[in-house]
């Protein structure tokens, strides 16, 4: 069946190319200006990107990374959050980067999966006419790919430009639809797991604006717009058409799911949350840094986040903590990645102090200043556990600067067929209902996640109905 869905896929040639604000200023401009209904989509394990993105729309980004994701899965999600006028995607590193020599995850094998044009960015930094053979390799490398715009980044001047422009339009047959100057002072901030998250940005609408900027001044918005149009048809196999059978048993009920959302905790997938809700939950938003107590609730995801950054706040309010230790040693059902886990730990030693943290876990976490673990992770539930059938395997993601320390007893749920782990090539900490990993999912990836913690919700809310 064929369907209309404009789209474009912003690309590079690889990481820092300058994608995600060639993105957001595209995203930002068709929502502002133009007034269209824009739906984002970010590939690959991020948040921080997707934050923005989802900023910048005023919709939330859903993700299309194929390894977390598969690929039925990663269709099926474009398809049924292409609601709006025009769907944009930002790619992640290089176009045909991927896990190996075949480009297996690329953002290649992506947009031929979505039929999607693709719009690639180039860093001219110190490049002329050389721009061009990068395009034409490119175009070359995969002549099936619909490579149909080029942006020019970092451009130095008028002249730099030209030259460049003129031999990609010339060797490559391919338009230039942008040329962004370079950017002094006015680049994205960063922090060490890459941009600064856009709730922690004290100057948020300045971005914004920035990016507005860029797409009014630099990029040519009327021809990406003939692109996305051009490019919108799509051929859909009927099977992918219907959503899954909802897995929703109406003796749950309404499960209260509390979701840790504040400064510190904000990395989400929102297919996590709504999966949640598709299988009746109601969400409940608590903030560790300043709620004084853990509301009514009849479970308590805590997902990752810079718990570092606001290592004071979250060790002062204790009125919060112990609520959280109460209900835990009670039987709360509560899953924590990452940065939950840190708060769940004895403490968070970072800049070389000490900020107490729950102390739920005996578990103290140091903060490196170099990456101790990055990249998709491979799990095999081996050990019983609130929330997962030994046996299952779970495909994820982990990134963290922290490195457990003052390790005590733990009873590890976990064995790491690919990635680290919290020690030993092992993960998962578990404790009567809580399950703590440095381990990220996605729920269209593993099905039993949002089940496993709606039922544990039924049960605890039964017992104490």
């Amino acid at each position: 069946m064929k369907m209309k869905i404009p789209r474009l896929l912003i690309s590079g040639l690889r990481g820092g190319s300058g994608k995600t604000l060639t993105t957001l200023a595209i995203i930002s401009y068709l929502n502002i200006k133009k007034g269209l209904r824009v739906i984002p989509f970010k590939k690959g394990p991020d948040y921080i990107d997707a934050g923005w993105l989802a900023f910048g729309a005023g919709n939330p980004c859903y993700n299309l990374d194929s390894f977390i994701i598969p690929e039925e899965g990663l269709v099926k999600n474009f398809l049924r959050h292409s609601t709006g006028d025009i769907s944009i995607i930002e790619g992640n590193r290089g176009l045909y980067d991927g896990m190996d020599a075949e480009g297996t995850h690329s953002t290649q094998r992506l947009s031929k999966l979505l039929d999607a044009p693709v719009i690639l960015i180039i860093d001219c930094t110190k490049v002329t006419r050389t721009a061009a053979a990068f395009v034409l390799g490119a175009m070359e490398f995969d002549r099936e790919l619909k490579i149909k715009g080029v942006v020019l980044n970092q451009v130095s001047g008028k002249r730099h430009e030209s030259v460049i422009r003129d031999s990609i339009e010339r060797y490559c047959s391919v338009p230039v639809v942008g040329a962004i100057p370079r950017l002094h002072g006015q680049e994205l901030p960063e922090r060490h797991m890459g941009l600064l998250p856009w709730h922690e940005h004290s100057s948020r609408q300045m971005v914004i604006d920035l990016a507005l900027n860029i797409a009014e001044r630099y990029l040519d918005m009327d021809s990406l717009l003939k692109i996305a149009e051009e490019h919108s048809e799509i051929n859909i196999p009927e099977a992918l058409l219907y959503n899954e059978p909802t897995t929703f048993n109406p003796e749950y009920g309404s499960i209260k799911v509390g979701i840790v959302k504040d400064s510190a905790f904000q990395f989400y997938y929102e297919e996590n949350l709504e999966e949640l809700r598709n299988l009746g939950a109601e969400l409940v938003e608590v903030n560790a840094l300043s709620d004084r107590g853990l509301p009514p609730v009849d479970c308590l995801y805590i997902g990752g986040g810079f718990p570092e950054t606001n290592a004071i706040g979250l060790s002062e309010n204790r009125e919060f903590i112990e609520s959280l230790r109460r209900a835990i040693e009670e039987g709360l059902p509560v899953y924590a990645e990452c940065g939950g886990m840190m708060y769940l730990g004895r403490e968070i030693i970072f800049k070389e102090r000490r900020y107490p943290m729950s102390g739920v876990i005996p578990v103290s976490f140091y903060m490196e200043e170099r990456p101790v673990s990055h990249g998709y992770t491979v799990v095999e539930v081996t050990e019983e556990n609130p929330f997962y059938p030994v046996g299952t395997v779970l495909r994820g993601h982990e990134f963290h600067y922290s490195r457990p320390v003052n390790i005590g007893e733990l009873r590890l749920s976990f064995t790491m067929k690919r990635g680290d782990g919290i020690i030993n090539k092992k993960d998962g900490v578990s404790y009567k209902n809580l399950l703590a990993t440095y381990t990220h999912v996605h729920a269209y990836g593993t099905k039993e996640w949002a089940e496993g913690l709606i039922k544990k919700g039924a049960t605890w809310r039964k017992r104490h109905a």
